[in-house]
């Protein structure tokens, strides 16, 4: 089955959107927040444990599955969701963002990109045609097209190069998309450049995807650009297709966007953050090791509903995570994407009402306020 969107709502006074996103494994409310599995797990967390947070689609790697344990392998498993226990949506990446985290401008050519293996140092050439068919033998709910993301700062000639680059590769992976129950959805690269976001957009319609991704945000640029660029890539984009922003999880930066037209998110920030000690709430993030919570007998965010917050406290986590113990990670990390699917909810429910901008002005008040940390 082909992902279908429904657009439900537009919330009155911004681009805001309530929607449907209908897969092979149900329908979900939008604006979503999707948690990132790697290598075919959430990093600490059991299926049962990410389910609980209420979560729909999640995200799998093609690059890291397909150095280890490789595609054959969860080929031959019957699938990613057999493979790792999954029974909702998974997302798998095209391997483009290792495009630009590991690969050096020399290595990428016409034909695709030259890396390294960091695990043996093998050379391997992963290619838009290469990356189609290890997503379609992962059998993904959703997969993505091969594309350059660009890191900023930039020149413009090189952003245009880039794009006709990443809509070549788009086309080149379309034509070899070979599985009948995978969707295959489109990025929009152009950097700050809405004549470069338009022209992106306009020709990957042409090409015909069944969803469309906003890419190369959050790659070092500041917030103000990174709306900006969200904001020129949402203006072209089809209605009646999912959009989907890659790679921003930062709450404040979920609501903008939202606030622009997206409607699904991933990050590794939750659960990263988890495992440093930092927790997220109302009143901003916290650092669970800092000693004032070690006589803290209350729970994480107070109100929360997650797992952690029900049935532990700050000072046991603060013990768990100075004693370097699992367990603190996976409860903070329980908590943390609780947070996010929370945030997506009460966006949700701000769209219902038609009353966003002033939801997200009380949370910049709560969240970036002076109460202490």
């Amino acid at each position: 089955m082909k992902i279908k969107y429904d657009l439900i709502k537009k919330e009155k006074n911004t681009n805001a959107r309530l929607g449907k996103i209908h897969t092979n494994y149900g329908t979900y409310d939008t604006p979503m927040f999707m948690p990132v599995g790697t290598q075919a797990t959430v990093k600490t967390l059991s299926p049962e444990q990410v389910k609980e947070c209420k979560t729909g689609i999640i995200l799998a790697n093609t690059y890291h599955l397909w150095l280890r344990p490789g595609e054959d392998i969860v080929n031959e498993a019957g699938g990613l969701h057999k493979f790792m226990n999954w029974d909702g949506p998974i997302l798998t990446d095209s391997g483009g963002f290792q495009v630009f985290s590991l690969a050096k401008p020399k290595d990428i050519s016409e034909e695709g990109v030259k890396f390294k293996n960091f695990l043996n140092g093998d050379n391997l050439m992963l290619t838009p045609e290469k990356s189609i068919q290890i997503q379609n033998k992962l059998d993904s709910d959703i997969a993505m097209s091969f594309d350059e993301c660009v890191g900023f700062p930039h020149t413009r000639k090189y952003v245009e190069e880039s794009v006709e680059r990443t809509l070549r590769w788009a086309k080149r992976g379309k034509d070899v998309f070979n599985n009948d129950n995978q969707s295959l959805f489109g990025i929009v690269q152009g950097a700050e450049y809405e004549d470069l976001r338009k022209h992106c957009v306009e020709e990957l319609v042409k090409i015909g995807f069944d969803g469309y991704s906003i890419g190369g945000t959050a790659v070092g640029e500041s917030k103000e650009i990174q709306y900006k660029e969200v904001e020129y890539s949402c203006k072209y984009l089809p209605e009646d297709k999912v959009r989907y922003l890659m790679g921003v999880g930062d709450p404040i930066d979920i609501i903008e966007n939202v606030i622009r037209g997206v409607d699904i998110f991933d990050c590794v920030s939750p659960t990263r953050l988890a495992r440093h000690g930092h927790a997220y709430t109302k009143y901003g993030k916290i650092n669970i090791k800092n000693a004032k919570y070690a006589r803290d007998f209350t729970p994480v965010e107070d109100g929360c509903d997650c797992y952690a917050c029900k049935h532990y406290t700050k000072a046991y986590i603060h013990h768990l995570i100075k004693c370097e113990e699992t367990f603190g990670q996976t409860l903070l990390s329980i908590h943390n994407i609780r947070y996010l699917v929370r945030l997506t909810e009460d966006l949700r429910e701000a769209i219902k009402n038609d009353n966003i901008l002033e939801y997200r002005d009380q949370f910049i008040k709560d969240y970036y306020g002076t109460k202490d940390k």
